[in-house]
Formats: C-alpha cells, sequence, structure tokens
C-alpha cells in the first residue's frame, strides 16, 4: 500500500510541477520529495515519462505545416502577414518545459539519487531527448537563446537573465545531449513507437545537424567555429546509426491504404518504420482531431495542396508531369493517372471513397480541389467531432532516409549506392520504375524554376522534391524553407488549385462516368441533384482564371491580409518578445533583439 501511494504522490508532483512552472523566473510551488522521485527507478520513470507532454499531440500533430507555400489555407498567418506581426505581439518565449527537465537531470546528480548508474543513465538520456527536443524548437524559432544546463535558482539573477548564447554553444550542447541519449537509453525497440528508443536520439541528431548545417551554409553565416561541412557530416553520421544498425526499414505492406498512406492511417503505428509517434487508443477513449480539421468549415483552414505542388509528383516512369505536352491544361482525373502512387494517398484521387461510395474534394472545404486525405479517415462519422483513432508519426525512417541523402549530397559525397538505398527506395515504395538507381544527370527546370532557382545541382533538386513529397504536412516545410533561405516562396498568391475544362456544365471530375461538380460564375444551379454547384465568381476566395491554352484554372486569395516575406530577412527567425527584453531592462540586464525586428 505505501508502494502505491509513494507512486501516487509522485504523479501529483509531477502534474505540479509542469502546471506550476511556466516560466525560468518563477519560484515552484511544491517542492517534491526528492528521495521519492530519485530513489527508485519508479520515480525515474513516472517524472521522465511527464517530458512527453512537450511533444506535439493527438490535435496539433497534422497541422504544422499550415504555414508554408505547397498548400493553400482559409486564413493567412499574422507572421506572414505585411505589418502585422512585431516583437510588441509576439509572446511565445515560454522555459517552463526546460525548467522541469533541467530539475530532473540536476536530481539524477544528487544525493538523492539512489538507483544504479544504468538505470539512471537511461533516465538521464530520455531527459536529455527532451532538452534537444526544446532547444531544436528554440533554435528553429529565435536562432541564439540562453543556454540553460542546470535548473536555475530564484537568487540567481546573472544566469536567469544571461544574454543569448551563440548558435555554436546551442547546437553543440544539444549534441551532447543526444550523443549522450543514444548511448545510455537502453530501449531499441517500442511496442507501439509511443516512448523513445536510442534510435530516436540517432534520428533526432540527423535532423537538428541538417537544419543546421543548411542554416549556416545558405544564410552563408560568418563567425561560428562549427562548420557547415562539420554538421552536414554529424548529420549523415547519425542517419548512418539508425540505417546500419537499428533494423528499421521502410514499410512495404500496401495493407488497408496503400504502403505510404497506413503509417498515417492506422491505430497502431507501423513500428518497423515509425520511431516515435503520438499514439490514440480507442480503447482508454484517446482521440485526435485529424477529420474535423481536414474536413470541416468549422475548424479547419482549409488546407489543401496547390498545383505547382502537385505538378512535381512524376509519373510512374520516373519521368517530370512537367515534361509532358499539355501538363498545364489536364483534367484532375487526366492528372492523375500514373502518378507517383504517394499523389492519391495524400489527396482525394480516381479511386478514393467515403463510406463506402465515390468521393471526389469537397470544395465546401477544400480550396483548391486537391483535398488532403493523408491524416484522415474516410468514413464520414469521424468528421465533425474529435473521435480519431489513427496514430501520427514523429519521427519516421523516411527521414532518416533523406537526412542522410541531403547532408551525404551537399558533402559531394552521395554515390548510386547511397541514391538506391535512400532515394530510390522511397520512390520504389511509391511505384515509381526509373531512375531509382543512380544518381540523376538533369536538372528538372521545372522544379528549379517553380521552387529552387538558385540550386542547379540535379541531385539536390531531386532530393528537394522528394522530401516535400515524402515529408508532406508532417511539419517540416517551413523550417526546410527558413534553413534554404527560400522564405520567398512563402509569398505565392493566389494559389493555384487544378485545372477545368468548362464553367455552367456537369463535369466529372474523377472520371468514373458520373458527373460530380458544377463550377458556375454567374450563380446558376446544376440540374443534376448529384453535382455540387461550386460559386466561383468572387475575385477573392475561390474563382477562376482564363487558362491561356483553353479551359479555367481555379484560384483562391484568402482575402485576410497580403503574404509577405520581408527583404530584409527578418522572417527567418522570430523576434524575442518586446516585454522580454523589458523585463531584462527592469533587472538591470540586456537581451539582444533578432535581426530587423526592432
Amino acid at each position: 500500500m505505501k508502494k502505491i501511494s509513494n507512486i501516487r504522490t509522485i504523479l501529483l508532483l509531477c502534474a505540479t510541477l509542469l502546471l506550476g512552472s511556466c516560466d525560468l523566473t518563477e519560484t515552484m510551488q511544491v517542492e517534491a520529495d526528492k528521495a521519492m522521485i530519485f530513489g527508485s527507478e519508479s520515480g525515474l520513470r513516472l517524472y521522465a515519462y511527464s517530458f512527453y507532454r512537450a511533444l506535439p499531440t493527438l490535435s496539433t500533430g497534422y497541422n504544422q505545416d499550415e504555414m508554408c507555400d505547397i498548400a493553400a489555407v482559409r486564413q493567412t498567418d499574422v507572421f506572414i502577414q505585411q505589418n502585422a506581426y512585431n516583437a510588441e505581439t509576439a509572446t511565445s518565449w515560454s522555459w517552463g518545459t526546460l525548467r522541469n527537465i533541467n530539475y530532473f537531470i540536476d536530481g539524477c546528480h544528487s544525493k538523492e539519487c539512489t538507483v544504479d548508474a544504468a538505470t539512471r543513465d537511461n533516465y538521464l538520456g530520455i531527459a536529455r531527448w527532451f532538452r534537444a527536443w526544446f532547444y531544436y524548437n528554440k533554435l528553429t524559432q529565435y536562432g541564439e537563446v540562453p543556454w540553460f544546463g542546470s535548473e536555475i535558482q530564484s537568487y540567481q539573477y546573472d544566469i536567469m537573465y544571461k544574454e543569448r548564447d551563440s548558435r555554436d554553444v546551442i547546437i553543440r550542447n544539444m549534441i551532447e545531449d543526444l550523443d549522450f541519449a543514444y548511448e545510455h537509453i537502453q530501449a531499441t525497440s517500442s511496442v507501439n513507437s509511443s516512448t523513445l528508443t536510442k534510435w530516436a536520439a540517432a534520428a533526432l541528431k540527423s535532423r537538428v545537424c541538417l537544419f543546421e548545417a543548411a542554416f549556416r551554409r545558405y544564410h552563408k553565416l560568418t563567425g561560428p567555429e562549427i562548420t557547415a561541412e562539420e554538421l552536414y557530416a554529424q548529420a549523415a553520421g547519425a542517419a548512418k546509426l539508425v540505417m546500419d544498425n537499428s533494423g528499421l526499414s521502410l514499410n512495404m505492406a500496401t495493407g488497408t491504404k496503400g504502403a505510404y498512406r497506413d503509417l498515417f492511417y492506422l491505430e497502431t503505428p507501423i513500428t518497423s518504420e515509425i520511431i516515435l509517434a503520438v499514439c490514440a487508443n480507442s480503447a482508454s477513449g484517446i482521440y485526435g482531431t485529424q477529420n474535423y480539421w481536414y474536413n470541416s468549415l468549422s475548424y479547419g483552414k482549409g488546407w489543401s495542396l496547390v498545383r505547382p505542388f502537385v505538378n512535381t509528383y512524376l509519373n510512374l516512369d520516373g519521368t517530370p508531369f512537367t515534361s509532358g505536352t499539355g501538363y498545364e491544361t489536364k483534367s484532375f482525373a487526366a492528372e492523375m493517372k500514373d502518378r507517383d502512387l504517394r499523389l492519391a494517398q495524400t489527396v482525394r484521387g480516381l479511386d478514393f471513397k467515403r463510406d463506402g461510395k465515390a468521393t471526389v474534394a469537397d470544395m465546401t472545404v477544400c480550396l483548391t480541389g486537391y483535398h488532403v486525405i493523408k491524416y484522415s479517415l474516410d468514413d464520414t462519422k469521424y468528421d465533425n467531432n474529435e473521435k480519431n483513432n489513427n496514430s501520427i508519426p514523429l519521427l519516421r525512417y523516411a527521414e532518416v532516409l533523406l537526412n542522410y541523402a541531403e547532408a551525404q549530397a551537399e558533402l559531394r559525397k552521395l554515390t548510386d549506392t547511397d541514391w538506391n538505398n535512400t532515394i530510390g527506395a522511397l520512390r520504389r515504395r511509391a511505384g515509381i520504375t526509373g531512375g531509382t538507381e543512380k544518381l540523376p544527370t538533369t536538372a528538372d527546370t521545372y522544379l528549379q524554376q517553380t521552387f529552387y532557382p538558385d540550386v542547379a545541382d540535379p541531385v539536390l533538386l531531386e532530393i528537394r522534391r522528394e522530401r516535400a513529397i515524402e515529408l508532406v504536412a508532417e511539419g517540416m516545410r517551413f523550417n526546410d524553407l527558413r534553413r534554404w533561405k527560400c522564405g520567398e516562396l512563402i509569398e505565392q498568391l493566389p494559389w493555384t488549385g487544378m485545372h477545368i475544362t468548362a464553367l455552367n456544365t456537369d463535369i466529372d471530375l474523377n472520371g468514373d462516368g458520373t458527373p460530380d461538380c458544377y463550377f458556375t460564375d454567374n450563380g446558376t444551379q446544376s440540374s443534376n441533384k448529384d453535382c455540387k454547384t461550386v460559386n466561383v465568381k468572387n475575385e477573392t476566395g475561390l474563382y477562376v482564371t482564363t487558362a491561356p491554352a483553353g479551359g479555367y484554372d481555379l484560384q483562391y486569395n484568402p482575402g485576410t491580409g497580403n503574404r509577405i516575406w520581408y527583404s530584409d530577412d527578418r522572417q527567418y527567425l522570430y523576434p524575442i518578445p518586446a516585454q522580454v527584453i523589458r523585463d531584462y531592462e527592469s533587472a538591470g540586464y540586456k537581451l539582444s533583439q533578432n535581426p530587423n525586428w526592432n
């Protein structure tokens, strides 16, 4: 009975600490009995597992790419609206999660920690993984930030109000944390990918080092001691650890909805590929809101892929879709044929069914005709509520392959064998038969001109194509644009949707012989009750423009503020909130601001 009581007390203390410490400057409301936490493995485990609350949830893990260039949304994020975001409106400077982590790390080194070294270091590895995760988000958001390696006491003003540390300090400490986590986390597998393994440490290190390497290279940073080349090598090395030793592999089973979509469709994560996931659990009533966000007007933002991005999906023979004559005016039914299988597993394609019936994009919700299904379930009963029972991957083996390929390519070390085992493997899973075994030698001019005009290397271009397609909607794109210094792609407006052949007439979008959409610019209605009428008369919201070669292109303009990427490059970093800087000044200290946010 005493053991059960102690466990309950630890859980209560953990919850109190998490809820009660929102900032480094706050005093803990409860001083936990350290012996209770650090005197047994169960205490360490319960406290360490509280850190998982810092991960994206079933209600946020699917919409992390909300602000990017490859999808239309109903409302423009204030961060990229002209004159809508500044240091006075910024509020996201929060350190409570870090304080809890450092409290635990310090406690593991205290006299109260009486467990054996191996057990202690296992949970220390988990804590240090989460510290690296915390600082990765801070690094991508703010760049230089103060590094706090220990819990700050209320009297330590010189530490509490320290100036920001360099990117070198941040990345070096993150690498040390992840190396420690890799060496000391004992788990090499997880029953449902919901808890950390040593491979999660190596995978995250490959992500972290790749981001920082590219940021240093493409932003031409001067002064850092650690070179981009060193960080690319670290990224490649961490990825190779996973590739050579983990036993992980790409899911190849066609399963329920296809080898790719099943990774996002099933309740039980596919552990052969998914390294870390946030898990739904029907038995415990743990559900997500994916359908609600992608299929509802009241909750979601209509996140819909745009045609310039859809055009980058290859044909099944490995040739670019845009190399074919007349691709600009192909109907939706024509453009979906013989394409990379991931396209029809990411958006509603030719054979998509809801409740067992052939269904096309819902144009009352979808903004472009490319209605995303990657995270949602196919039954309408999941719409307009919070009952999704599909789990959400956070780290996948596929990303590790992409990280390795890009790092090696940037180092000019990628071989045909590497290509075959990384990009080629991903494409073969997607049904692509051509160009999977050898490095590409010709640059795709459409991909280059539309997205990456400063990149001439065909290998890097293809890796970027593959990364955008494989990881679409997984929260990577905005950071990729920032590290590659491609923020200007954010400005694209209006967004272009699918091509339609005619107005004010019934159209069979999916080519199954049954008309299903009626696009009107004069307010008329279809006489066919099964044809959904879509008004395209307005010049904001959904409308059409005449295509040069005939027919019409759907366009969408949110009309809620211009999307802007300032020429002074300020948006590659968020501003330090002005109130935080004033708080420093009030305490007699100084905190510098990011460039051009004053």
